[in-house]
């Protein structure tokens, strides 16, 4: 780090939306400065390791947050360079262009954006391509338009999972390749292999990867923007603070805690917030002034507000022939995603998860004991177990919402009930089609380790919604260009700006919008 802490550009964070941000600024030759809460993530066999990842949550953030009764709970999140994305499973879907509108669901109105999913759909081609996607365009009926094909191939279906696709075909569905971030290599029929140990151990739902095969934002954007000469980035440095000049329009100064407990301030003519959802409306909470006395930005009282997280199901079906899978987490189905014949809200979708092993399903023993056969040990059910993650839509309430007390903790209040329906409707679905599938009928069991040990207020891997854009300053905090409405040079661009969350993995939205944003911010420090 240079001792001249004025920058071009200061983004703090350096997931899904600062990493990109800053490999799209990097070739601009402008001083650009991340700055990152953790460390490099130590690349160790623990990478690897069920227990250590998911029963013992070795790589979660050493901290608490506490819910609406003040109870304490800690939740998912990953503290290091490539933010969360060290951890996603890498599922990079497209919203849906009906997600861009207003939609009605059984519980409320999912509001529209001020976009449309033509003003982003040239950056989804873009950030398809940069991340490594692997699927094919068409196979989904309710994908919109896009203008390229995706780069990379579909990951085949090893033959488990194929004869999943092939049966659900035969119940008239339309079963797709899921599109999915590593690095793959491909065969000379041109179909994307395992090439990657990490996929070839099934190590990419949930875990970091050892051997780099995963599109995470330190991977794919933050190491190459940091080949570039103009961009630097401190690690360890924990943004405590904004502050602004006497007129509150403009950030003159971004407080940060160090590694050695010295405070630093940098400047920059434009500051960046990307240090998810919860963190991001925490950080401009904590920056009231006397120009700001509810908080950096806030002069609508949305900050904090309207926070969404999925309302999802990891669940376990038993298959009634063995599924030697190694990597499961190919296939999707969306025929439900906008409701049915005999229900008229969305419901959301259907993916495969990674593939459970031994060490997870004994973790779940306690939960399970009374539900698994005796004469089938859990490495036998491992062995038949086929994994799926469902995923409704969350819809943003005025009272879900990040506060925080007078010793600065985050107090995060959801509504869990909210908007489930759909959800449950999904859940039945797939339930009554088991034994057309070749499962075991009345054998689906939830994993509660997916959401780290039965605290759903803790699953906060897909939050989203704190912070969100549109075009009246009196209902929304970011402009367009997700520029807030009250500064001239403060802008977010992590989930934070999102009016509405959909039903699909929100990382691919983040990594599309930081591209747009990325535009609009080098036309000006051009």
């Amino acid at each position: 780090m240079t001792e001249d802490r004025h920058y071009d550009v200061v983004i703090i964070g350096t997931g899904a939306g600062g990493g990109t941000l800053a490999h799209r600024l990097a070739p601009s030759g402008k001083r650009v400065l991340l700055l990152e809460r953790g460390d490099y993530l130590p690349r160790e066999i623990d990478n690897w390791d069920s227990t250590a990842v998911f029963v013992k949550g070795k790589y979660l953030a050493p901290e608490s947050w506490y819910d609406a009764n003040g109870r304490a709970f800690q939740p998912e999140v990953n503290y290091y360079v490539g933010g969360n994305t060290k951890f996603y499973g890498a599922a990079l879907f497209r919203l849906r262009p009906e997600d861009f509108g207003e939609l009605r669901h059984h519980d409320g109105i999912s509001p529209a954006w001020p976009i449309r999913y033509e003003d982003l759909e040239p950056y989804y081609t873009e950030a398809e391509h940069l991340y490594l996607v692997h699927g094919r365009h068409g196979e989904d009926p309710t994908e919109g338009p896009a203008s390229a094909q995706y780069a990379h191939p579909p990951v085949r279906h090893e033959p488990r999972i194929q004869q999943l696709s092939d049966d659900l075909e035969k119940q008239g569905l339309h079963p797709f390749h899921l599109p999915i971030g590593v690095n793959l290599t491909q065969d000379e029929q041109g179909g994307a292999t395992h090439a990657s140990v990490c996929i070839r151990c099934n190590r990419v739902d949930g875990f970091p990867c050892l051997v780099n095969g995963k599109s995470d934002a330190q991977v794919i954007c933050v190491d190459p923007a940091l080949r570039h000469d103009n961009v630097e980035l401190v690690t360890r440095a924990d943004v405590r603070s904004l502050t602004t000049d006497p007129s509150g329009r403009t950030v003159t100064g971004v407080v940060a805690q160090l590694a050695d407990g010295s405070t630093a301030t940098f400047s920059a003519d434009i500051v960046v917030v990307a240090c998810g959802a919860v963190n991001s409306a925490a950080l401009l909470l904590r920056s009231a002034g006397d120009r700001h006395p509810g908080g950096l930005a806030n002069g609508s009282d949305v900050v904090g507000r309207h926070y969404m997280r999925h309302n999802n199901l990891a669940l376990m079906a038993v298959s009634k022939e063995p599924n030697p899978t190694r990597f499961q987490k190919t296939l999707a189905l969306h025929d439900w995603y906008l409701g049915d014949d005999d229900f008229e809200y969305p419901m959301g979708g259907i993916q495969m998860l990674g593939k459970s092993d031994a060490a997870q399903i004994h973790g779940e023993a306690p939960r399970w004991a009374g539900k698994i056969s005796p004469d089938m040990p859990f490495e036998v059910l491992a062995h038949h177990a086929v994994d799926f993650w469902l995923c409704g839509e969350d819809l943003p309430l005025a009272d879900s919402r990040v506060t925080l007390d007078g010793d600065g903790a985050i107090h995060l209040t959801i509504d869990e009930q909210n908007n489930m329906i759909g959800l449950k409707r999904l859940q039945h679905r797939l339930q009554r089609m088991l034994g057309h599938l070749g499962m075991h009928p009345h054998r689906l069991l939830d994993h509660s380790l997916y959401l780290h040990k039965g605290m759903p207020i803790g699953a906060t891997a897909h939050q989203a919604g704190t912070v969100r854009f549109g075009t009246d300053p009196r209902s929304s905090a970011l402009d367009v260009d997700c520029k807030a409405h009250e500064l001239d040079n403060l802008y977010v661009v992590d989930t934070s700006f999102f009016p509405s969350i959909g039903a699909v993995n929100p990382s691919l939205t983040a990594i599309a919008n930081a591209l747009r944003v990325g535009d609009r911010i080098l036309e000006r420090i051009r």
